[in-house]
């Protein structure tokens, strides 16, 4: 998945999508953890909580489903 930054003051901001936030078990002024590695940013819960697996396949479906064009035009 592709994202934009957007200017925020005199920085730049990633915008989270509801769903992803979802996924990841973020809620809104969530804090995450940032990691560098490999020249890769990786965003992570900085208090990370237990999902059911159920939960991460409904969502996952979900994402899916409501971003299907997208992600198609992003597999071509």
């Amino acid at each position: 998945m592709i994202k934009q930054l957007r200017k925020v003051g005199n920085s730049n901001a990633l915008i989270l999508d509801k769903p992803i936030l979802e996924l990841l078990g973020l809620k809104e002024d969530g804090q995450v953890q940032l990691t560098i590695q490999d020249g890769h940013l990786i965003v992570a819960p900085a208090f990370p909580q237990i999902v059911k697996s159920e939960e991460v396949t409904e969502q996952l479906e979900y994402v899916l489903k409501k971003r299907a064009s997208v992600l198609k035009r992003l597999a071509n």
